[in-house]
């Protein structure tokens, strides 16, 4: 037998030691956050994807009573990136929440699985690692790639 450790790297960093790029990201996804149509769950998720040709693109969770035609944040910002600006790179991407009092959550949250998926598939597609910036009002949460959220992932290269 053979043991692997995936070790992940996060810096744990405050919003003054942003570069100004990343505080224009982060600051996007926290403003996306107040477009959030969440009704079910009153828990409000703002992304913001920084493309290569220098534009920002947000997305904001939208939800439904049929769940499954609910949308999170992640997906609605690249999917609305891609078809936008279909030949540009996404660079990094920045993800805040609101619990259900309003408040910015304390700690950052990570994507689910299914954007964590997504997201990896436009990693893979610009050919460069995705900076993730996972934001709380106490933390940020500074990660090298989508692929150190989906270490063991299903890409068309397995």
């Amino acid at each position: 037998m053979i043991r692997k450790d995936i070790v992940i790297p996060i810096n744990v960093v405050s919003y003054t030691e942003l570069s100004d790029t990343e505080r224009t990201l982060v600051d996007t996804a926290r403003k996306a956050t107040e477009r959030s149509y969440s009704p079910y769950s009153h828990f409000s998720v703002g992304a913001a994807i920084l493309l290569s040709n220098g534009e920002i693109i947000s997305g904001s969770n939208q939800e439904n009573a049929a769940t499954p035609s609910s949308l999170c944040a992640e997906r609605t910002a690249a999917f609305y990136a891609h078809s936008t600006y279909p030949q540009e790179k996404f660079l990094a991407i920045a993800i805040a929440a609101r619990d259900t009092d309003g408040t910015e959550i304390k700690m950052p949250i990570a994507p689910c699985g299914g954007c964590r998926q997504t997201l990896l598939e436009y990693e893979t597609l610009a050919g460069q690692n995705v900076k993730v910036i996972l934001v709380g009002a106490n933390e940020i949460y500074i990660l090298p790639s989508v692929k150190s959220l989906l270490p063991v992932a299903f890409t068309e290269f397995n």
